[in-house]
């Protein structure tokens, strides 16, 4: 993997830049990541904060927290998302699909309760969240 990735919004506007290697990648079942990326499961890739840099754009940078584990960030020219924070978890989340050049390679799925597109790959698939953040570390059947 490069040690530097670039990735931008939808229309280009906002630019983001992150280095070395994700702390972790996968997929998100919850409702509410389902609901912001319009799609059945959101790819995340999970980042230190001092990885993650905006290069261009950050004064078109938007954010809007429903609650206080997620600070989604996005687009306000195009409404492109960009990231997300994780302020209790110590990690910023890189919309995989934001960082064309990243080498996806997921290691688990988590909220898999509340899931509407169940997946068959051979990943672990978390009930919710991994016991070191904070949830209960269990898994499901595939």
């Amino acid at each position: 993997m490069s040690d530097t990735l670039s990735g931008a919004c939808f229309c280009g506007a906002v630019e983001i830049e992150v280095t070395g290697a994700p702390e972790a990648m996968g997929y998100c079942h919850c409702r509410s990541c389902r609901s912001w990326s319009a799609g059945p499961v959101n790819a995340f890739s999970l980042w230190k904060p001092e990885n993650v840099r905006v290069t261009k754009g950050e004064d078109k940078v938007g954010t809007y927290n429903k609650t206080a584990m997620s600070f989604r960030q996005f687009c306000t020219d195009c409404g492109g998302h960009l990231m997300s924070g994780h302020p209790p978890l110590g990690l910023t989340d890189v919309y995989a699909a934001t960082i064309p050049g990243l080498d996806f390679q997921p290691m688990l799925h988590v909220n898999y309760q509340e899931t509407v597109l169940p997946m068959k790959d051979g990943l672990p698939k978390m009930r919710d969240f991994p016991a070191d953040f904070g949830g209960s570390g269990e898994l499901m059947a595939e």
